[in-house]
């Protein structure tokens, strides 16, 4: 037999003796000194009323399943900046404030009272411990200050059996996840408007089509009424709507005039008169009734058929609603008597219209 090699042999056997044992003493020395947690804590989740940095009064809701049954004495709320995990050690949040926290409803295990902790991010609750149940439970606080910062955040949530929490009555345990984003505001306004155009003629619905500013009676007769017409289109978001007014002298010829009627009357040929008005006429017959879909409507001396007037300043149509348009057709009538004195008349007629809003 050879000893050297007998030596060698024992030798290699006690190495892996000693190699196995510390191995196991590392394994028993790990265990002696990790946390141990009981279940987790199930269907956790949380709520706030703002997600906005820095809000103040911030309304949390924070609900989860109890997973065993045990006597539960006090639940503890630890907000981090960093990490939901216990093993961890936790970031106080930028700015967060917890210290004048209210407790405002329980539900599941309930009897809950708030737990003094002069802490920034630590919310305590205590009762009585007694047992409690496998189940759902929530807890809702206000009066909470938002951390400052964007970003994610977390609550470390822990059950105790005690009334009081300590590392010796930990029962549950859990995580939880939540954003501070300043939210997206979008602010729009809608521009008030007012569209207003005046023409011989209006073919379309902005003003872009319209031709025509002047209009020519020709030779007026005693016989015979003279007619003309022109067209006004208006619209406004105008929460009141909208007033056409007329302003002018009438119809002149040096210090000759034919003399504006006022209030409205019918036509009478041979009697000088000149007028206006905004509806359908069959005498004579002339203009149309205000057309599109608001609802604007002539006023008073210029608003029944076959009635014509004319007064420097009047109010001649408008709307107390807001209207996508309407389209008016000005009626004009001239008669002169035999005794009016020659000459070339002329007037020139500006329509206003200004929006109620």
């Amino acid at each position: 037999m050879n000893l050297t090699n007998l030596f060698h042999k024992q030798s290699f056997f006690l190495l892996i003796i000693y190699i196995l044992v510390v191995i196991v003493s590392l394994i028993i020395y790990n265990l002696n000194f990790a946390n141990v947690y009981g279940a987790n804590l199930s269907n956790r989740y949380i709520k706030l009323s703002s997600t906005q940095t820095s809000a103040s009064n911030v309304t949390f809701q924070i609900g989860f399943n109890l997973t065993t049954s045990n006597n539960l004495g006090a639940i503890e709320f630890q907000f981090c900046s960093n990490s939901p995990l216990f093993s961890d050690n936790c970031i106080v949040p930028t700015g967060i404030n917890t210290a004048t926290v209210n407790l405002i409803s329980q539900t599941g295990q309930t009897n809950f009272n708030l737990l003094p902790t002069n802490s920034q991010n630590l919310i305590v609750i205590s009762r009585l411990p007694r047992l409690s149940s496998p189940g759902s439970v929530s807890y809702t606080f206000n009066n909470i200050t938002n951390a400052s910062i964007e970003g994610s955040e977390y609550v470390r949530i822990e059950t105790f059996s005690s009334s009081t929490p300590s590392n010796t009555t930990v029962i549950n345990h859990g995580g939880l996840a939540y954003v501070l984003n300043n939210q997206l505001a979008i602010n729009a306004e809608v521009p008030p408007f007012l569209y207003f155009c005046s023409a011989v003629k209006i073919n379309d619905l902005n003003c872009q089509n319209s031709f025509g500013h002047n209009i020519d009676f020709g030779n007026f007769s005693t016989q015979t009424s003279t007619t003309a017409t022109s067209q006004l289109l208006a619209g406004t978001n105008g929460q009141n709507g909208y007033t056409i007014s007329v302003y002018g002298k009438g119809l002149v010829s040096g210090i000759n005039q034919i003399p504006n009627l006022f209030p409205a009357n019918v036509s009478r040929p041979g009697i000088s008169q000149f007028g206006l008005n905004l509806v359908a006429n069959i005498s004579p017959v002339v203009g149309q009734n205000p057309t599109g879909p608001g609802h604007g409507q002539p006023f008073l001396n210029y608003n029944e058929p076959n009635f014509y007037a004319f007064q420097n300043g009047s109010n001649v149509a408008g709307s107390n609603h807001p209207e996508n348009y309407r389209l008016y057709t000005v009626s004009y009538l001239v008669n002169v008597a035999n005794t009016q004195p020659p000459g070339v008349y002329v007037t020139t007629i500006n329509y206003f219209c200004v929006a109620n809003f």
